[in-house]
């Protein structure tokens, strides 16, 4: 199944016939439920039925396809629970359903697709029932502006059914032709695909591994992905230039090539490693990192040059060194990280916009004074920043103006002090005594300040690790 959904109709090039055998059966309450399984080439699911559903379908199809009454194994009311019965009539049931899928080869009648639960693994009844429900409901989806929540097996189904070249309707009725789910994703705005981590329903079918094509979604303005392969997605990239917002969650690997116009960018809970593959996303003002990986973020603002809102929470940052840049930054959440050292809010604590701040549950915050001590890195911006989602308040600010005089003192002695410790330690070490001529007055060698080092920082674009 994981070799076959890597590629794009290959498993069904040789249309295999579609096989249901009774596996089994077991006693419900004062009845007998018999377990059936239907392969269709490379997927296979389970469904269970009592005697009683087989006889309403013979007789639906009696009466809709004129099949053969005498088909079905006759009903039993003594031991029709007997173990020898129920055995006999698992072989009989199983041969009854192996006629009737012979019988309809193509597309099975809608009685008997339903029956066998087509609706939901099968890629003629998957497209059918989906063509159905925008029949019925997809313009009002459309005016409402509602987001529209697609399976990765339905969007399959469908990549399947336009690459086979069948006619639109082949069941003849007009409400599953697939028309009416191409007219509706060419128009539809907001989309989320959601799949399943393990095997959808009672099937095999790994909805996650399956590839799909977006590329019928021509208006999408929002996107959201979860729990698929990202690598087996396509038709995302060059038809969407309206796309403004995008997230991709719980997915094996990223999207090496995102939209350019991107604004809402959510990328949680993908073990991201590092930052990268976002610096031609110039558009891009906020993206949600949180819940990976994350270690380092050095030159992060080659990469995030206009972000606004950038949240890393639950990451392993210890450092936050490479935020120092990010001069548009307003809301930064950082809470749920290894942050242990105070010195490294300088970091962020000289950005100009930067209004919101979350650091909850990093080792600093049980520092005693710790809102005060992180506030006070902030300068004379102390009193605009909301820490914690919490307001700095009155007495917070004065106890910031007392931490920084005393900072600013103890800038001040060590300044004052400085050019004495250096003109006692020349005298010391130098090897001849320092005593000036007599016929010259005596000066102070200037002392020299030593001019300040270039910040450096990683230039270079992060790599994949």
């Amino acid at each position: 199944m994981a070799a076959a959904a890597c590629r794009f109709g290959d498993e069904r090039e040789d249309e295999p016939a579609k096989v249901a055998r009774v596996v089994g059966s077991e006693l419900v309450d004062t009845y007998t439920v018999y377990i059936i399984q239907i392969a269709d080439g490379n997927h296979e699911w389970t469904v269970k039925h009592r005697y009683s559903d087989f006889h309403d379908l013979h007789e639906k199809l009696v009466a809709e396809k004129k099949i053969d009454k005498n088909l079905l194994p006759p009903k039993k009311i003594i031991g029709k629970n007997s173990r020898s019965l129920v055995e006999k009539r698992e072989k009989d049931l199983e041969i009854y359903l192996q006629t009737l899928l012979a019988t309809f080869p193509g597309v099975a009648p809608r009685v008997l697709a339903h029956f066998l639960h087509f609706q939901f693994y099968e890629i003629n009844g998957i497209t059918a029932a989906l063509a159905e429900e925008l029949f019925e409901k997809g313009e009002q989806l459309l005016v409402a502006g509602e987001v529209f929540a697609i399976r990765p097996l339905q969007l399959y189904a469908v990549t399947e059914q336009l690459q086979q070249g069948k006619p639109t309707c082949a069941s003849g009725d007009a409400k599953t032709d697939l028309g009416h789910i191409l007219d509706f994703t060419c128009r539809l705005k907001y989309l989320k695909v959601s799949g399943t981590e393990g095997p959808f329903g009672t099937s095999n079918i790994q909805e996650h591994l399956l590839p799909f094509d977006l590329s019928i979604f021509k208006s999408l303005h929002q996107v959201e992905i979860s729990h698929c392969d990202a690598k087996h997605i396509r038709g995302l990239v060059a038809s969407k230039p309206t796309l403004a917002t995008m997230s991709v969650r719980f997915s094996a690997t990223l999207m090496k090539k995102l939209i350019p116009k991107i604004e809402f960018l959510d990328l949680s809970h993908n073990g991201v490693l590092v930052v990268d593959n976002l610096q031609h996303l110039y558009n891009l003002v906020h993206l949600d990192l949180s819940y990976n990986k994350l270690s380092s973020l050095e030159g992060v603002h080659t990469k995030l040059g206009n972000i606004k809102t950038l949240n890393l929470a639950g990451n392993l940052l210890k450092s936050l060194s490479g935020l120092h840049k990010l001069y548009s930054l307003v809301n930064l959440d950082l809470s749920n990280n290894r942050i242990e050292q105070m010195e490294e809010i300088r970091s962020i604590g000289s950005l100009p916009c930067l209004e919101h701040v979350v650091l909850l549950n990093n080792p600093l915050s049980i520092i005693p004074d710790y809102r005060t001590k992180v506030l006070a890195q902030f300068g004379e911006r102390a009193s605009e920043v909301c820490l914690d989602n919490t307001m700095t308040t009155e007495k917070e600010l004065d106890t910031v103006e007392v931490l920084k005089a005393i900072q600013k003192a103890k800038e001040v002695k060590s300044k004052l002090s400085n050019p004495e410790k250096k003109v006692s330690e020349d005298c010391r070490l130098s090897a001849a005594p320092c005593v000036r001529p007599s016929s010259s007055p005596p000066t102070v060698a200037p002392s020299s300040t030593s001019l300040p080092q270039p910040i450096l920082s990683n230039q270079g674009i992060l790599g994949d690790e």
